[in-house]
């Protein structure tokens, strides 16, 4: 399993650092290499090398959504059978990728590791992006070129899917600091390696990101002082890090971030243009109420109710739920409510069960992940970039993984995903001990 667990981030990295995996090449060998790594573990499963499977309840709506497409194609009632097939094609990955990593993270050092990845990489995709910022302009890795008026970030060709990936690996990190989820001379590093991504998300000038990045800090401000002993608080860490972030954001340059937030911005897609294409996309719902257009097949058919003309190609309509909803009509409607109840359901119930600092910080930090783009999607696409997608599901599977008791069973009968007992400050461990 350990092969299994690397491989698993090598894949999201490697789907990342390929410009979100959007091209044809980075999509095939993303979707090789998923089904490569289910087969190996199938064969771990038959030959007893594995656990017991174990099945996150977010499997029903997730694996009838891809059904949808499926029977879309069956019966013929897509608008477009190969964009269908190819879109049922990464959605397949995806879920394979939430699939094998409920079976690869169990216990909590497993879980560390995944937490530590998720860390560590957006400290290094951040820092990345900001040298490239500065000493590339609007090229990629210094060598590619991009269409005219197309901002890229970091590895990313639209920085507005730069900050969806902020917002996805970040609250991680943050829920760590401020929940205390880490051992206290790890601090100064912690905070080193979130400041970097915070001023990144400034700096890409995604309205929508950084949007999203500070309603996450305050969900997760939230969290701590709804805990236990919130009174008791110590200012200070967190002070120093606002400040230090601040200070970081002020050095590298915030004012055309915050020019993109005045009327009058000529970059990106206008307000106007975005709802004209909701506008759109509900027309091809209200065409196609029960079973949408077909998977993936908006790009075809939106510009018969194209209600803006400018001249260019619409392939996504800057709002996720419109999407989903021409395309997958109300049974995908259906099955997208199902999957948001389970998660929060579930999310919820976590976050107050009893269990380690750890333990909490990686709920909270991954509830404050998935609420963050959830609220990004409302404007862009970012669950249809292939890294972005991947990544939300390996959130949504650290929400629904639900916590045991400190002292219970790591390889106990129940199905869910345990932790090992939890780490918690000095005091705690000392009183533990004492009990034992």
């Amino acid at each position: 399993m350990k092969i299994l667990r690397a491989a698993l981030c090598v894949l999201v990295a490697f789907a990342v650092l390929a410009h979100g995996a959007v091209e044809v090449w980075s999509e095939s060998i993303a979707e090789i290499a998923a089904g490569l790594l289910l087969a190996f573990w199938l064969i771990l499963a038959l030959f007893n090398r594995v656990p017991e499977i174990r099945w996150n309840p977010l499997n029903w709506p997730l694996l009838t959504f891809l059904s949808i497409g499926l029977v879309q194609l069956l019966v013929g009632s897509t608008a477009y059978p190969f964009l269908t097939r190819t879109e049922l094609l990464r959605a397949a990955t995806c879920w394979i990728v939430f699939f094998l990593a409920t079976q690869a993270f169990r216990t909590r050092g497993e879980l560390q590791m995944l937490a530590w990845f998720l860390v560590l990489f957006c400290f290094a995709i951040s820092l990345f992006a900001i040298v490239q910022y500065f000493t590339s302009g609007d090229e990629l890795y210094w060598f590619r070129h991009v269409t005219a008026g197309i901002k890229p970030f970091g590895p990313y060709v639209n920085r507005n899917h730069f900050g969806g990936f902020i917002e996805l690996t970040l609250p991680i990190g943050l829920a760590m600091l401020m929940l205390r989820g880490v051992r206290r001379d790890q601090m100064p590093f912690l905070a080193v390696l979130t400041i970097v991504p915070i001023s990144a998300v400034v700096l890409s000038g995604s309205r929508g990101g950084i949007i999203g990045v500070a309603v996450e800090i305050f969900l997760l401000m939230a969290f701590r002082l709804s805990t236990k002993g919130a009174e008791k608080i110590r200012l200070t860490p967190i002070a120093a890090v606002i400040a230090a972030t601040v200070l970081l954001i002020g050095w590298v340059g915030v004012s055309n971030a915050m020019a993109r937030f005045f009327p009058g911005d000529a970059n990106g897609v206008s307000f106007a243009r975005r709802a004209s294409m909701v506008r759109g996309a509900v027309d091809v719902f209200l065409a196609h109420p029960f079973s949408g257009s077909g998977l993936g097949t908006i790009v075809a058919v939106y510009p018969r109710y194209e209600t803006m003309y400018d001249g260019k190609l619409v392939d996504h309509v800057h709002n996720d739920y419109a999407e989903a909803l021409a395309e997958t009509g109300i049974l995908g409607a259906a099955c997208g409510v199902l999957f948001l109840f389970l998660l929060f359901r579930d999310g919820r119930k976590n976050v107050a069960a009893d269990q380690g600092q750890f333990s909490r910080a990686l709920h909270c930090g991954a509830i404050a992940a998935v609420v963050g783009l959830l609220l990004h999607s409302f404007v862009d696409f970012n669950l249809h970039i292939f890294s972005n997608a991947m990544l939300f599901l390996v959130q949504a599977f650290l929400v629904t993984s639900p916590p045991v008791p400190s002292g219970a069973s790591v390889r106990g009968a129940d199905s869910s995903v345990s932790f090992a007992p939890e780490m918690g400050t000095g005091s705690e461990s000392r009183r533990r001990r004492r009990r034992r």
